[in-house]
């Protein structure tokens, strides 16, 4: 009889076995930066998270580096909102401020930046607004005017996060246009309209003042969707392709391996992090070892790439 235990018996032999493993180099650490001096603020709802200003994050930025992760992905809270989020091609906004702070001072991190307007705009959709919902056209237009100015500010990747129709092709043209043609695209390609943003929401004041995303963002019942999301960026020019959220949508991952030739990333959100947090802390489960459970689970599904707010714990323990 064929026992598979006998390749189960001991720590060494399950090391040799082990079909996926996860590793510092798998992990984009996100970062909130908040316009202003002197702020180090935890966000009650993401314990060991916190908004900094740029006089304030080097602590952070330290750590990140010597911990070997090689990427982090900026979110910038501006001190001021409106309509159109104008701030985000302002070349002198906190996101691009924070671009130049960190490669000059940090130049073996690789800096990602978040394309959108939800933290930016005084209504907090993603979007010029337009008859009540997000005018898809208008918003691509702005939205090529703040990929430029990351660009120009020094950005090594930049990550749409809006889930607007054309946006790839739209960023790819204006990149190509000004220069930056070897600049890479993150397409957060395949987003849900997820319950599990709550506590990023929270992080950078970016919750909705009327109605919801779901006119943008996918329905969580669909899974073809996914694909054909992904299809348009793909053709459109996406150097890498996301899904976001990870963990209810690990189906949604292994369709995307197994369908595109392109590195797969996928996004582990705010509400999966706290709810782990959460549970943790009343000693409901092991946290380090849920942590490490999950993040392995997106790794197993096929992505090459996991954005965590764990990379730090994470990569504590992958470099014991």
């Amino acid at each position: 009889m064929f026992r598979t235990r006998r390749l189960r018996k001991t720590e060494n032999i399950r090391r040799l076995v082990r079909e996926n493993k996860l590793s510092v180099d798998d992990f984009i650490y996100p970062l909130f930066i908040e316009e202003g001096t002197g702020i180090e603020t935890e966000i009650p709802s993401m314990p060991g998270i916190n908004r900094y200003s740029l006089d304030t994050i080097s602590k952070e930025l330290d750590e990140v580096v010597a911990l070997k992760i090689p990427a982090v992905l900026l979110f910038g809270i501006p001190s001021k909102k409106d309509d159109e989020g104008t701030e985000t091609w302002n070349d002198n906004g906190i996101m691009q401020q924070a671009i130049r702070f960190i490669k000059k001072n940090y130049p073996s991190l690789y800096v990602i930046t978040d394309v959108c307007f939800c933290e930016y705009t005084s209504h907090g959709h993603c979007g010029v607004i337009h008859d009540n919902d997000v005018d898809n056209d208008a918003t691509l237009v702005n939205l090529a005017k703040q990929t430029v100015s990351h660009a120009k500010a020094g950005a090594d990747m930049v990550a749409p996060s809006g889930m607007m129709d054309g946006a790839i092709a739209m960023m790819r043209e204006a990149l190509d246009n000004t220069g930056f043609a070897n600049l890479p695209i993150m397409g957060y390609s395949v987003k849900y309209a997820s319950g599990f943003y709550g506590p990023f929401r929270e992080a950078v004041d970016s919750a909705p003042s009327f109605g919801d995303r779901r006119t943008y963002q996918m329905d969580p019942s669909n899974r073809d969707e996914g694909l054909r999301e992904a299809t348009f960026d793909d053709e459109e020019g996406a150097d890498i392709l996301m899904v976001k959220p990870a963990l209810s949508y690990l189906d949604i991952i292994r369709d995307l391996k197994n369908n595109f030739d392109r590195p797969i990333a996928c996004y582990n959100v705010s509400g999966e992090y706290s709810m782990i947090k959460a549970a943790a802390e009343k000693g409901w489960i092991d946290g380090e070892k849920v942590m490490m459970e999950s993040l392995l689970s997106m790794k197993r599904a096929g992505a090459d790439i996991i954005i965590t707010y764990f990379a730090k714990e994470a990569a504590r323990l992958l470099l014991k």
